[in-house]
């Protein structure tokens, strides 16, 4: 797997993750993107958005774009994969939380 791959996977969890501890399990994308690099994973906004749009093609988050204004939304789905209860091939698989 390159690293561009790896990278990828483990920017799609920590979207996942931020929804899963954000109020209604929501956030806007820039708030989205301070998040994911404050988690450790250097991402661009372009970065987000793209792995926001995969996600949301898969079902796991609700991408509403507001004539410009991007919010995410988590989906059942994407909750579950959040905390480890199901996992999907593209996203990190979280390890045990403490």
């Amino acid at each position: 797997m390159s690293l561009a791959q790896v990278a990828s996977e483990h920017r799609r969890l920590a979207i996942l993750r931020a929804l899963a501890d954000s109020p209604e399990y929501m956030s806007n994308l820039s708030v989205m993107t301070d998040l994911v690099n404050g988690f450790g994973v250097p991402s661009s906004r372009d970065q987000v958005d793209s792995a926001a749009s995969w996600l949301s093609e898969q079902g796991l988050i609700e991408r509403t774009d507001h004539a410009g204004f991007v919010i995410l939304r988590a989906r059942e789905r994407g909750l579950d994969v959040a905390c480890g209860r199901s996992s999907t091939a593209g996203v990190k698989r979280p390890s045990a939380r403490s």
